[in-house]
């Protein structure tokens, strides 16, 4: 992926563009507009506030909303309480490695708002990082570097624009999945399922991702079984597979341990500073220490499954309830989103589409989809190639359009850009599709920043 060629620079630049205005956008929509009292998870503050900590507050506190408090919480004090474990630890301790780069600053900072810097600055590198990562991906799977670069520059409008940006993990999952797919595409398994065991410390649903490695370890296999021994390529095939399902899982059944650890294991108390002792009276949390929890005794004790269960409610078809009134080969096919290489990125979109209309709440598909799937990005990339007008025109990636402009004259490269300033010559396709990523793009900021519940 590096260096980065002119096209992947694009990306770069637009992509540091959209998260320069969305870090603004989102101080801005938290100062005008007046909060709404949420029922949600706010821990008291331990620690005082000096005038410092007030502007970090004003200018960033958009970004602690909802979910993005357990996970500086989880930064700051460690797995404290029982739900708390819903969240996998790799994003917090990114966090808490960005909070030690910024130690020179808690003489003026409290601990919280060095947190708070690390997820501004930690998630704007990450899904910039992702944007160039995706482009990557989209060039080797696509080959259609058009297709590719629409695809990346969508997604620095992703509808999930304010999750990529806030105290939560998908952007950091976003970037190592897709540099993980782009790894496998070049033929490094290794590095891919160390990327996706990483990915999968970030967010349970990289287990998913697994699939891809058994995929390709599949492809190899039967590609290989007329020239080769078949009995020797099946141990092979069984015991690469067998290595990375255990890879990629290991990270979330060490953090499944760690919990069981903590809560079902004979003197695993911890001191609980009094404040939040009196928080988990008040709100019911079960901390360590207490009465062993129901999860201890199962047959495989996994608390996350038990969390998501007593304390979201989340299950098979758990969302939807009944009420009243009331209530051919590559080498024979075209390059972009319709070659066979596509089809497994399907295949993935289609199981957590379907695992999370099924046992999710649909308020987190938003968030679930964008950072783990690039067909969300390709698809629309290929309809804007192929039903836009205004980029018919051009034949090769973007940055060709200056080599061919006149001398001393400067040819805009950016094609959301060239678009959005001809909106009313853009086609109904390009319009649904620009209209619907910068709507939730920006409702997304201005709702989420302000505890209003939305998606």
């Amino acid at each position: 992926m590096w260096p980065l060629d002119p096209s992947q620079k694009e990306v770069l630049t637009f992509a540091i563009s959209c998260r320069v205005l969305t870090l603004t956008l989102q101080a801005l929509f938290n100062a005008i507009i007046p909060d709404h009292h949420a029922d949600a998870f706010s821990p008291p503050r331990l620690a005082p506030s000096g005038s410092v900590d007030q502007l970090v507050e004003g200018l960033l506190g958009g970004l602690s909303r909802w979910d993005a408090e357990h996970f500086l919480f989880i930064a700051e004090h460690g797995y404290l309480y029982e739900h708390n474990f819903a969240f996998l630890p790799g994003f917090p301790v990114a966090l808490m490695t960005g909070a030690e780069l910024l130690k020179p600053l808690q003489g003026l900072l409290s601990r919280r708002s060095c947190l708070l810097l690390s997820v501004a600055l930690l998630n704007f590198l990450f899904s910039v990082l992702a944007a160039v990562a995706l482009h990557d991906l989209g060039c080797l799977v696509l080959r259609c570097p058009r297709q590719a670069f629409y695809a990346a520059m969508l997604f620095c409008l992703s509808p999930a624009n304010v999750f990529l940006a806030a105290g939560y993990s998908e952007a950091l999952f976003a970037f190592l999945t897709f540099s993980a797919m782009g790894q496998l595409e070049r033929g490094r398994s290794w590095a891919s399922g160390l990327l996706f065991a990483l990915a999968t410390g970030v967010r349970s649903n990289g287990l998913v991702s697994v699939g891809f490695l058994v995929h390709s370890q599949c492809r190899g296999f039967f590609s290989s079984l007329v020239v080769l021994n078949p009995l020797t390529q099946l141990i092979k095939l069984l015991t690469s597979v067998c290595l990375s399902v255990l890879t990629v899982s290991l990270p979330f059944a060490l953090f499944q341990y760690y919990a069981y650890s903590q809560f079902c294991s004979p003197g695993s108390a911890h001191s609980i500073p009094e404040p939040l002792v009196q928080l988990a009276v008040d709100k019911g949390y079960r901390v360590t220490g207490e009465e062993e929890p129901p999860w201890c005794s199962w047959d495989l004790p996994l608390v996350y499954s038990y969390i998501q269960d007593v304390y979201w409610n989340v299950g098979f078809l758990r969302y939807y309830e009944l009420r009243s009134k009331d209530s051919k080969t590559l080498e024979k096919t075209h390059p972009g989103f319709l070659c066979p290489k596509v089809f497994v990125y399907l295949v993935h979109a289609a199981v957590l589409l379907l695992s999370g209309s099924l046992c999710m709440h649909v308020q987190v598909l938003t968030r679930f989809l964008g950072s783990s799937t690039p067909i969300v990005y390709w698809f629309p990339a290929y309809l804007l190639q192929n039903q836009e007008p205004l980029l018919k025109s051009v034949d090769t990636v973007p940055e060709k359009l200056a080599e061919n402009s006149p001398p001393g004259q400067k040819t805009p490269r950016n094609c959301i850009v060239k678009l959005l300033y001809n909106w009313k010559a853009c086609s109904p396709v390009t319009r649904c599709i620009l209209g619907y990523f910068l709507t939730y793009w920006l409702l997304g900021l201005v709702l989420h920043c302000n505890f209003l519940p939305w998606t």
